[in-house]
C-alpha cells in the first residue's frame, strides 16, 4: 500500500484510549478516527439483544462516514457480545476485540489464583466462561463484576475527581487467600479499568500483577494490518481525531485531555 491505512477505534466511552494509546505507537503514520459512544454509555447495565442492535447500528454510521480498513473494538463488554455479529455483517472489513486476558494470567500466576474484574455484564458471559475452562482450568477464578469502576474512570478522565474508598471498595473482592496462598493476578477485564490501575496499586492490599491486554491487542492490529499489505512504517505522524456520539461538543478540560493522547475533538 502506498497510503497509511485508517483505524476505527471504537468504545462506550473513553476507556479504549487505553488500546489506542498502545496501538499509536506501533502505526504512529496511520489516520486514526476515536468513537466514544457516549451516548450509550455505560455498556455494562445494557441487555444483550439491546446492546447488539446499538453497536452494529453505530458501527453502521461510522463505517459509511469514516471508510476504516480496520476497526478495533477497544471494550470488553462489546466484543464479547457484537463481535461475531459485526464480522458476518461486513466480512471483508477486519475487527479486532478486546477480550479478557485469562489466558496469561494463568500462564503468570504461580499461587493459581486469579481474578478477573470487569464489568457485570463481562464476567457473566458464556464467552468469559469459556476462556477460564480452556486456560485457566488449573486455577480457581474469582470473577468480579462492578457496576461502577468505568464511570469512575470516565470522571477521572473528565474532571480528576474520584474517591480512594469507593475504589478500594470495588476491588476488594479481587483479592483471595486460600490454604496459605493469596491471589496474585488480576486480569483487568475493562479498557477503562487501566485509566485507574495506579489507584488499584495503591489501594491494593498486597502486590498483585494487573493483566492489561492492550498491547497484545496492538501487536494484533499491526499483524492484521500487515497481512492486508500496511507494511510500510511512514515516518509523518497520520491524523487522529475523537468523535462521540452524543455530538456534544467536549469542553476545554477534555479537549486537553484527548490532545494529550494525541487526538483532535472534532
Amino acid at each position: 500500500m502506498t497510503r497509511p491505512p485508517k483505524i476505527l477505534v471504537f468504545d462506550s466511552g473513553l476507556g479504549g484510549l487505553t488500546v489506542f494509546s498502545e496501538i499509536i505507537k506501533l502505526r504512529p503514520g496511520a489516520d486514526y478516527v476515536y468513537c466514544a459512544d457516549d451516548a450509550g454509555f455505560p455498556y455494562g447495565s445494557w441487555k444483550e439483544p439491546e446492546l447488539v442492535a446499538r453497536v452494529v447500528s453505530v458501527m453502521e454510521t461510522l463505517l459509511a462516514a469514516h471508510a476504516p480498513d480496520m476497526a478495533v473494538i477497544a471494550c470488553n463488554t462489546a466484543s464479547t457480545l457484537v463481535l461475531p455479529h459485526l464480522r458476518d455483517r461486513w466480512p471483508h472489513l477486519p475487527f479486532v476485540g478486546t477480550v479478557p486476558a485469562i489466558k496469561p494470567a494463568a500462564e503468570r500466576s504461580r499461587s493459581h489464583l486469579i481474578s478477573v474484574l470487569g464489568t457485570p455484564g463481562t464476567v457473566a458471559r458464556d464467552y468469559t466462561q469459556n476462556l477460564i475452562a480452556q486456560f485457566a482450568a488449573h486455577c480457581r477464578v474469582t470473577l468480579v463484576g462492578s457496576a461502577t469502576l468505568a464511570r469512575i474512570a470516565e470522571a477521572r478522565m473528565q474532571n480528576g475527581g474520584v474517591c480512594d474508598e469507593d475504589i478500594a471498595a470495588e476491588i476488594a473482592p479481587c483479592f483471595v487467600e486460600q490454604d496459605g496462598r493469596r491471589t496474585d493476578a488480576i486480569v483487568l477485564a475493562c479498557t477503562h479499568y487501566p485509566l485507574l490501575v495506579e489507584d488499584f496499586r495503591r489501594l491494593a492490599p498486597w502486590p498483585v500483577d494487573w493483566i492489561d491486554p492492550a498491547l497484545a491487542i496492538a501487536r494484533r492490529a499491526d499483524q492484521l494490518l500487515r497481512e492486508r499489505g500496511f507494511e510500510e512504517t511512514f515516518a509523518a505522524t497520520g491524523s487522529a481525531r475523537a468523535v462521540f456520539t452524543s455530538g456534544k461538543k467536549p469542553d476545554a478540560q477534555l479537549r486537553a485531555m484527548l490532545a494529550r493522547f494525541g487526538l483532535v475533538a472534532g
